[in-house]
């Protein structure tokens, strides 16, 4: 199993604490530690996905939480709680034009005042056939949004402006929970949705909206 690095590193001072808590205190104390070590590899694993062979694919894992225009565009945002995967992954093929960080709040993702949480917005740049050979996508902008929660406070873009990434590429994680959002081109409509509120999705391979169709390569 793959794991986020700063897993690794947590769980490393967990597992090395365990030894000494059991001499200075009990051995109640150092399998304590064990078990929360391993809490945190849990929930910093990083398993491979392969996308589907078309549509675009969910950033995160977790249940939809929003389902909203904003103007002329979509906006589906995925909550993630404490047992999902955290990583986050492109949901199109294209270049990353921009990564932009916001400062704000830190409630709970699930609340309407999330909308003014702390974020980092990733504008990617559809590539050509990023939505299938009709092209529907090609040349729009698709916009992830990662967005802290009550108890995540980092937010770890992995890419840079100039990236290229794939459909279902990392792009990033966002330590201890909490959303991650799709704004999609206004040539995206609710009747090209393949998702609605409530519903689970995993990172990569969940399909939120079809656009024609997408052939892109996989990560």
């Amino acid at each position: 199993m793959r794991f986020v690095p700063d897993g690794r590193r947590y769980a490393g001072l967990l597992f090395a604490a365990a030894p000494v808590a059991t001499v200075l205190a009990t051995p109640i104390a150092g399998a304590a530690f064990v078990l929360a070590g391993a809490a945190t590899l849990h929930f910093f694993r990083d398993p491979p996905r392969s996308p589907p062979s078309s549509g675009v694919v969910s950033p995160a894992d977790g249940r939809v939480s929003v389902v909203r225009e904003e103007d002329d565009r979509l906006r589906v945002g995925v909550f993630m709680n404490v047992t999902d995967v955290h990583v986050n992954r492109a949901p199109i093929a294209g270049t990353v034009r921009e990564v932009e960080h916001v400062p704000g709040a830190h409630r709970p993702a699930f609340s309407k005042d999330s909308d003014r949480n702390e974020r980092v917005h990733l504008r990617i740049d559809a590539a050509e056939g990023a939505a299938g050979p009709a092209g529907a996508l090609d040349g729009t902008e698709v916009e992830l949004t990662q967005i802290a929660g009550a108890f995540a406070r980092r937010i770890h873009p992995w890419v840079e402006p100039g990236a290229t990434v794939e459909r279902g590429n990392r792009v990033g994680h966002i330590a201890f929970g909490s959303r991650a959002d799709v704004l999609f081109p206004s040539v995206v409509d609710r009747s090209d949705l393949d998702v609605s509120t409530g519903d689970t999705v995993r990172a990569g391979k969940s399909v939120l909206a079809t656009v024609e169709s997408a052939t892109d390569e996989t990560a």
